[in-house]
């Protein structure tokens, strides 16, 4: 199994995409990048905690290989704004790839050149040094799932999950 951890704005959108590719064993949405441990998600959304909402994606690279797994993170969010998704605007929003060790992280900045060929404007994805990750609590795991009426998951959720679904069916699992 390989775990790796992105983030993409809000961690919502990314952990609905990832639970429904076949290969994929776990996904735990949570907090990286910051200074402050345990943060709570009040304290990362103020923007100080220097924490990224992020996800932290376990897969087996015999069933779904590595590159779709990264591909699909440059397809459903803008790699090309600095600290903002939409509206979601803030350090806590930003793009970023923390990899685990040297292998991920020429991984990362292979998948950024290749996400480079398919944007207009620059991307701005930080490939950084993952430090420690903190779940999320339990509400926001699988958050799309268990919210499916709710306004932001309609509105803006499930445009990307039928977007990447569309782009990367053979990688799906049958609807959900």
């Amino acid at each position: 199994m390989t775990t790796y951890v992105v983030a993409g704005g809000c961690f919502w959108c990314l952990d609905a995409v990832y639970r429904r590719l076949r290969g994929v064993a776990n996904v735990v949405s949570g907090y990286t990048g910051g200074s402050v441990e345990q943060p709570s998600y009040e304290q990362v959304s103020l923007g100080t905690t220097g924490h990224a909402e992020a996800v932290q994606v376990t897969f087996d690279e015999t069933i779904i290989p590595s590159n779709i797994i990264l591909d699909l993170f440059f397809l459903i969010h803008d790699p090309t704004t600095l600290n903002r998704q939409g509206n979601d605007v803030g350090t806590q929003y930003r793009s970023a790839m923390f990899y685990a060790d040297t292998e991920q992280q020429a991984l990362f900045e292979a998948a950024r050149e290749r996400a480079s060929e398919q944007w207009d404007d620059e991307i701005v994805t930080e490939v950084t040094e993952l430090d420690t990750f903190y779940p999320a609590e339990d509400y926001h795991q699988d958050y799309f799932n268990k919210n499916p009426a709710a306004g932001y998951c309609s509105v803006i959720i499930a445009p990307k999950v039928s977007k990447a679904r569309q782009a990367y069916k053979i990688w799906f699992k049958e609807e959900q």
